[in-house]
């Protein structure tokens, strides 16, 4: 009977792991926090915080890459819910980077709003979709040292975050005056919390890389499709276009390529939070898409 008994518990066991699958369940624990200084600028250390899954293999790990928000004025990679979304994808089997970078509106009088003018918000955003570029030379020019796969970087980002992300990515003419610098940087999906770049036009076959977006229809700080930034009118310095996730998925669409798009109805901005009760959802499509190579066009109405 104790012989039938430690079988069937070992049954179950191997039941349970075959249910299971990297990538989409909690597998692993996670390694303790390491923090690299990724580039030194301005007088200041920018680092990125690493959440790396302990395995017992050898297999290369994909990695996200992550830009916390906070409007260029504020926000941390110690925030304390990216800090437990890093934990649970590495949980997965995922490599996770959370970075900081230049904080350039941090203690000013006009911020990131209506009064700061349209031109200084176009230099903010490249100086901060540079700092991402050189945090994922950094972690690709180290990925032995981390067992990481180099052409397995999946990419996002919250508010601000998501503003230099998705301009870094899409919008590279108008980012980096060099680009050659970045050419060997490949991105195999972006996630946006609440993000925007400055022209959907600039999307091409060449950089429309799947994407996962989630927005509030009624944002009042980054637009849902194309509006002003912060909804500034038009005679204030601020005024400035902006594309945001419906305009970005329509041009995927139109190219052919995967997305999966929570739309939220009358939300505003709270939706740059972490999405945790979505986050199923969202490493589902990373797998199918990514790894399986399926193409998944999906808009989701809350």
């Amino acid at each position: 009977m104790k012989k039938i008994l430690t079988f069937l518990f070992v049954l179950a066991g191997l039941q349970l792991a075959e249910a299971q699958a990297i990538l989409l369940d909690s597998l692993y624990s996670v390694q303790p926090l390491r923090t690299e200084t990724y580039a030194q600028k301005d007088g200041e250390d920018l680092i990125i915080d690493l959440f790396l899954p302990e395995k017992s293999t050898n297999e290369k790990l994909p990695l996200i890459i992550w830009m916390h928000g906070g409007g260029f004025a504020g926000g941390s990679p110690k925030n304390p819910q990216e800090v437990r979304f890093a934990k649970m994808a590495a949980a997965r089997g995922y490599a996770v980077g959370l970075i900081s970078y230049r904080l350039v509106r941090k203690n000013t009088e006009t911020g990131f709003g209506c009064d700061f003018d349209a031109e200084g918000k176009i230099k903010t955003f490249q100086m901060a979709a540079e700092d991402f570029m050189d945090a994922a030379i950094y972690m690709k020019e180290n990925s032995g040292k981390f067992n990481i796969n180099p052409e397995k970087i999946v990419v996002g980002g919250s508010s601000a975050g998501a503003e230099a992300v998705l301009n870094a990515v899409y919008n590279p003419d108008l980012m980096f005056e060099k680009q050659d610098k970045y050419s060997d940087l490949e991105f195999s999906a972006v996630i946006s919390l609440a993000g925007a770049i400055v022209d959907a036009r600039y999307i091409n076959q060449e950089n429309a890389i799947p994407g996962i977006f989630f927005h509030g229809t009624a944002d009042n700080l980054v637009p849902y499709a194309t509006a002003p930034h912060h909804y500034c009118e038009n005679e204030k310095p601020g005024y400035l276009i902006l594309d945001g996730s419906k305009t970005i998925v329509e041009k995927l669409e139109d190219l052919d390529t995967p997305y999966l798009f929570y739309t939220f109805e009358d939300a505003r901005h709270e939706i740059s939070g972490m999405p945790f009760p979505h986050l199923p959802e969202v490493f589902n499509f990373l797998k199918e898409v990514v790894f399986d190579k399926n193409k998944i066009q999906s808009t989701v109405y809350k």
